[in-house]
């Protein structure tokens, strides 16, 4: 298996440094550099520098991490978020900038090598704790849940747990394509583009049927 290039763009050296040790205890996984600012950041691009990852923070010296988001996309590069921002408008910003994943600092190592695992898998990796503050009391109405079908609502409620098509066909006999093509459906039907958003929903459900 190649080993996972990841960049670290944090201006806090103890951060860097934990991400690092990280990452480097973690098979598969490998550093391939730390930028402090978003400056270093892009010349680090401009130079020519290759990455699978890049993790993220918002908060720079010289402006919001999240104007990097285009750029390492762009490169080719999946981007997971970590930051101590947890506002609604803070996430949502960055969902709308298009990252793969978004972790708040409080994270532990492991959470950290799980976010990898499911961006790599075209998943995104948004925890419990961050979609849940996606969820605003009052306002429209969402989609109803009822338009699925038993199985297209269990493997929602799996996706707002976070789990990869993978992990889920295991948990449920299916293939792949089969949880795929369920999940398809599922965004068909409410409308959806992404599993951000189913995600969201369900939480907004059990959130008001007292399930969380």
């Amino acid at each position: 298996m190649n080993t996972i290039q990841v960049l670290i763009v944090d201006d806090h050296p103890l951060i860097r440094l934990g991400v690092r040790r990280a990452l480097e205890s973690t098979p598969g996984l490998a550093v391939a550099g730390e930028c402090a600012d978003l400056a270093a950041a892009r010349d680090w691009l401009n130079n020519n520098g290759k990455a699978d990852i890049a993790i993220l923070d918002r908060s720079l010296p010289d402006g919001d991490g999240l104007d990097l988001a285009p750029l390492f996309k762009a490169a080719g590069m999946k981007v997971i978020v970590l930051t101590v921002e947890d506002a609604d408008e803070e996430i949502r910003s960055a969902i709308a900038a298009g990252v793969d994943g978004y972790l708040l600092k409080s994270s532990d190592t492991d959470q950290i090598g799980h976010a990898i695992g499911m961006v790599l898998q075209d998943t995104g990796a948004f925890p419990p704790q961050v979609l849940k503050k996606l969820y605003r009391p009052g306002g429209e109405e969402p989609p109803p849940l009822t338009r699925l079908s038993p199985r297209e609502l269990e493997i929602a409620e799996y996706v707002a747990q976070g789990y990869s098509n993978k992990v889920i066909g295991a948990k449920l006999n299916l293939s792949d394509n089969t949880v795929r093509n369920h999940l398809a459906n599922v965004m068909q039907k409410l409308h959806f583009h992404n599993r951000v958003q189913v995600a969201t929903l369900v939480l907004q459900y059990m959130r008001k049927t007292r399930r969380i």
